[in-house]
């Protein structure tokens, strides 16, 4: 939240609630164009992403929706890298007996959205649009990627957890794991008037998740993500 406020001019009134839920207001001026923004922090959860994505879009009828935040990166990014989910995975979705049999639910951003994220990653343009005071230390310049992430209701850690395994075997082609892009992309794929985007940074790599959080690697994935949300926005 605060990485993505480091881009916004806060309004005079600068907070809206609504349905209880607080809701900051600014703008995002680039290249003659100017956005009107409406930031909010919500919990982890895939059922509270929905919910609350629903009730955004019932509340300011946006052009776009857009979820900012980290991830732990699962196989060829490196933390500070940035993804954009061009699907996600609800990979717990399936049937449970004596192995878990897949049964797989995926959402998609809008094709807009997934055209211009590709043309952002492209040009590189975003990187100077990083703000990160963070002390991290990434050994050569971030990358960002399009691609597909998974979200569920798990903290994965481990590279060798039961769930780390079964993203590996059967959702291969999975850059990163979150979880809230799955219910977000649902609940934005019922308001087909609106485009939607899942934009991630890579915190850490699931191995080393407590030792990379506290060299601020969150802080730097965070600031990382919210640049290349805002070239978008400017492109």
């Amino acid at each position: 939240f605060q990485a993505v406020s480091a881009h916004v001019t806060p309004c005079k009134n600068k907070t809206e609630v609504h349905h209880h839920t607080v809701y900051w207001s600014g703008t995002f001026s680039c290249s003659g164009c100017l956005w009107n923004v409406r930031s909010v922090e919500i919990a982890p959860s895939n059922s509270i992403a929905a919910i609350k994505t629903t009730q955004a879009i019932q509340d300011f009828q946006p052009d776009v929706v857009l979820f900012v935040g980290v991830a732990g990166g699962l196989k060829d990014v490196g933390i500070g890298d940035v993804v954009a989910a061009k699907k996600t995975y609800c990979y717990e979705s399936g049937k449970d007996g004596t192995t878990f049999l897949p049964r797989p639910d995926t959402a998609e951003a809008t094709p807009r959205m997934e055209s211009w994220a590709r043309s952002v990653t492209n040009a590189q343009s975003w990187l100077n649009r990083i703000k990160s005071p963070s002390t991290f230390q990434l050994s050569s310049s971030p990358h960002a990627y399009v691609g597909a992430i998974a979200a569920g209701e798990k903290v994965v850690n481990s590279v060798r957890s039961s769930t780390a395994k079964l993203l590996q075997k059967q959702y291969s082609d999975t850059l990163a794991l979150e979880m809230e892009g799955y219910g977000f992309l649902r609940a934005a794929y019922y308001h087909p008037g609106v485009d939607a985007l899942v934009i991630r940074g890579i915190s850490d790599l699931l191995d080393g998740k407590s030792q990379a959080d506290a060299a601020h690697s969150q802080e730097l994935a965070s600031h990382h993500a919210s640049a290349f949300t805002f070239e978008v926005l400017a492109q």
